[in-house]
Formats: C-alpha cells, sequence, structure tokens
C-alpha cells in the first residue's frame, strides 16, 4: 500500500512559487472583468459549462450543465444566466449559492482546445420573464443562476492536448466503459436495488424529462 508523506505538503506560496516559477507578462495580462464581444461569441457556441461553487463552511461541489449550444443567456456585459434544467433534486449547487455567492464557470466548445473561465458571484433568480427567453422544447425552466461577472480569461489547450479528449481515436471502446448503473447500486447498496433497475431509471430520466 502507498502512504500519503504528510511531510511533502507544500504550505506557503513561496515555495510553490520556487517550484513552478511566475507567469508571462502575457498571462498576467489576460483576464478582463467583462463579456466582451470574444466572450459572448465562446458563450453563444459552447453547449457545456462546468460550474464550481462551495458553501459557508468552504466545502466544494463541481457540477455540469449542458444544453443546445447558446443555451447560457448573456444579459449585458457584466451578468449572464445559466438556465436550471430539471436534474436530480439534490439542488447542490444551488443551496451552495445560497450561502456563499462566488461560482467558478469553465465553457467548452467541442473539438476545440482552449476553454473560457470566467468567476463571479452567483444568484438564484425566478423572473419568468428572463426565463422565458430559455425556454426549451416549450418548456421554460423554473430557475436560472445569474453569475455576476468579475473575472473572464481564456485557458490554453495544454489539458485537453495531453488527454487527447477531442479524438476519437483515444477513447475506449464502448464495452470497456464503466457502467452508470452499476457504480450507482453498487453506491446506493439497498435490497432490491439492482443495476438493471437503475439502467430502466436513468433512461427514463434521459427520455422523458430532459426538459
Amino acid at each position: 500500500m502507498t502512504f500519503i508523506n504528510k511531510e511533502a505538503f507544500i504550505s506557503t506560496e513561496a515555495e510553490l512559487r520556487s517550484l513552478i516559477g511566475y507567469p508571462s507578462e502575457l498571462v498576467e495580462h489576460k483576464d478582463i472583468s467583462y463579456l466582451d464581444e470574444h466572450c459572448r461569441d465562446f458563450i453563444a457556441k459552447s453547449p457545456f459549462v462546468f460550474i464550481s461553487t462551495s458553501n459557508s463552511n468552504g466545502e466544494c461541489d463541481g457540477s455540469p450543465r449542458g444544453d443546445s449550444a447558446g443555451f447560457v443567456h448573456v444579459v449585458d456585459d457584466k451578468h449572464l444566466v445559466i438556465p436550471e434544467r430539471p436534474g436530480n433534486k439534490r439542488i447542490d449547487s444551488l443551496r451552495n449559492i445560497l450561502s456563499n455567492p462566488e461560482i467558478g464557470l469553465v465553457f467548452l466548445i467541442p473539438g476545440l482546445g482552449e476553454t473560457l473561465r470566467i468567476n463571479g458571484r452567483a444568484f438564484i433568480t425566478k423572473d419568468n420573464e428572463l426565463l422565458e427567453t430559455m425556454a426549451a422544447n416549450g418548456k421554460i425552466p423554473l430557475l436560472g443562476i445569474v453569475v455576476a461577472v468579475d473575472e473572464c480569461f481564456l485557458h490554453c489547450a495544454k489539458a485537453f492536448r495531453r488527454s487527447k479528449l477531442w479524438e476519437s481515436d483515444s477513447w475506449l471502446h464502448k464495452n470497456e466503459l464503466p457502467s452508470p448503473s452499476k457504480i450507482i447500486a453498487s453506491h446506493v447498496n439497498l435490497e432490491g436495488v439492482t443495476s438493471e433497475m437503475v439502467a430502466a431509471r436513468l433512461e427514463e430520466g434521459y427520455t422523458k424529462r430532459l426538459y
């Protein structure tokens, strides 16, 4: 068994900098505090965003959101809204936002290695007039996550280049992929809950409750 050597943990930024160094002038100046035409175009072409939140105790959560490209609505150069589509009702992100509004976003565009990172403060809205603009399949979302933008910048493609995420030749064959239904059934660990039952419930949700 391998043990974590806590004596090798780094505890100061000075030690970090001694190993990593400092960013270039270009990197130091690439962030902006508003949604310019480039950010708006990126968001309009993105069908997927990761959102990162934490509660007042600092306990973190990362969660994906996805829909047709442009599903995130840009209100103006300082605000955007992410529609809250039906999910599993855990509402981890929403509960975190109620206790701590700080939020981080990473927008992806399939085939593009660079991502758009946005940091800011989040609020939950039930403004029906605003939410109507994000209706999908005839369904208006009940809620939306409003993000007041503090920082925007493009993140380089090194992670995607290393992972070969968009290169289909590197993907596992379908029969090698983890089984979501088996994982959930194992984690739930309740009598009578089988992977077959979970698979059926997942498929029903995917086909009947996307919106």
